[in-house]
């Protein structure tokens, strides 16, 4: 039972579960389009620097790289700026206008004739991400009603897991085969066809009426939702640590052939996909005891990875533990910084994937500065530890927080996950 603006109406279970389908498709295209630059990093670089790839191979590679930063930057941007702007927009509405910036910026991506432009390209194609993602979350939320928040935003965020199983692996040898541009363009295939579905399929929704650029900007104040981010950006970090560095890892360390890579890759998705749907259904359980279990066994993935990653199947367990913790944190934390928004719930919804982004960056930073002091490829690894420890203890703290603002009745300034903000649907 769903509610339109003349009153409760019965939205079929069918329909529920194509215009989520439709909302998951969506992150599986941003799943392609972030991550399929990295398995083809090399022929970007052949075809953009020739001369340069020919000399140095590795500072060639070093310098497309910058065009995964620029996505990374770009998400980290539009999160935030798009989600408040655009709050009181209708939500089906502006999921359709995101999909075409998507669209738009991924073809000017394949297009694009130098570097530069390039990089822009990737930068503008990055700002509908973290919007979308947060905006798709709050519709999904309402579509699965009182209680099941967190599986909706899992549910969504599944799209972008698979995508690591399938569309990346897949993509990724397309690109190889008839050149990266082609690959990008198969990507911006995928986001028309989101536009299609969504179009289709989700039910109309209202934006928020009372929402100002000043109300959600409010959410800026609120300590709890600062500790949140903290959570994502630095616990996460963890995992990013590990994942960026995963090739050299596999050969250097483990001893395995290079085309074990892909194989590995397509195992860490499998994680991610059973993580996120296990954490979105914790998420409505217990939250809380939720996130602590799994930065647990991310620590514990890490520190068996650290120890066994030598052999072929403590490398495999112990990814696996890692991906499927990590990806479990991801509902967990995002229904987290809904509760603890008030009224700002768009914006809270869209910083996860900043937060997360941060995370990205400063993961594989840490990581690279440690490999490059010499400590070799397990380096990372206890880089990863200490940030999901960091990432405990700040959770720990808001925990903290909440039960010492109920013993002193205070308002804790959490939104209970089982008590969703009532959304109209048609």
């Amino acid at each position: 039972m769903t509610l339109t603006s003349d009153g409760p109406t019965k939205t079929s279970s069918a329909r529920i579960r194509f215009a989520l389908l439709a909302l998951a498709l969506g992150g599986f295209g941003i799943g392609s389009t972030e991550f399929v630059a990295m398995g083809l990093l090399p022929n970007i670089a052949h075809d953009l620097f020739p001369a340069l790839y020919a000399s140095a191979p590795a500072e060639a590679n070093a310098q497309v790289g910058w065009a995964i930063s620029a996505y990374a930057l770009g998400v980290v941007v539009g999160a935030p700026t798009i989600a408040a702007f655009a709050a009181r927009l209708p939500r089906k509405q502006l999921l359709l206008w995101l999909l075409v910036a998507f669209t738009l910026g991924t073809i000017a991506s394949a297009l694009a004739p130098t570097f530069p432009l390039i990089l822009l390209a990737r930068f503008l194609s990055a700002l509908p991400h973290g919007a979308y993602f947060g905006i798709a979350s709050l519709v999904a939320a309402s579509l699965m009603g009182p209680g099941k928040r967190g599986q909706g935003v899992a549910f969504v965020l599944s799209g972008l897991t698979i995508a690591n199983v399938i569309g990346v692996p897949l993509i990724t040898w397309l690109g190889q085969v008839h050149g990266w541009r082609a690959a990008y363009l198969v990507v911006a295939g995928i986001f028309a066809l989101t536009f299609l579905a969504v179009a289709l399929l989700v039910p109309w929704q209202p934006g928020d009426p009372n929402a100002t650029m000043a109300n959600e900007l409010k959410a800026f104040t609120r300590l709890q939702v600062w500790l949140a981010l903290l959570i994502g950006a630095v616990g996460f970090g963890g995992f990013f640590a590990v994942y960026t560095y995963v090739s050299p890892l596999v050969t250097t360390v483990t001893g395995l052939n290079e085309s074990a890579v892909p194989l590995v890759l397509i195992l860490i998705g499998i994680g991610m996909t059973v993580g996120n749907l296990f954490g979105g259904w914790m998420a409505d359980r217990d939250l809380k005891r939720g996130m602590l279990l799994f930065f647990a066994l991310l620590l514990i993935g890490l520190a068996a990875l650290f120890f066994t990653a030598a052999t072929v199947p403590g490398l495999l367990i112990s990814l696996f533990v890692i991906a499927a913790a990590c990806a479990a944190l991801s509902p967990t934390i995002q229904t987290r910084l809904m509760d603890v928004a008030h009224d700002s719930q768009s914006i809270a919804a869209a910083l996860n994937h900043s937060a997360l982004n941060i995370a990205n960056a400063a993961g594989a930073f840490l990581g690279g500065l440690t490999i490059a002091a010499g400590f070799g490829y397990l380096s990372p690894i206890v880089v990863g530890a200490a940030l999901c420890i960091g990432g405990i203890a700040l959770a720990l703290v808001a925990f903290g927080i909440d039960r010492s603002r109920l013993r002193r009745g205070v308002d804790t300034g959490v939104v209970h996950a089982q008590h969703p903000e009532p959304l109209p649907i048609d």
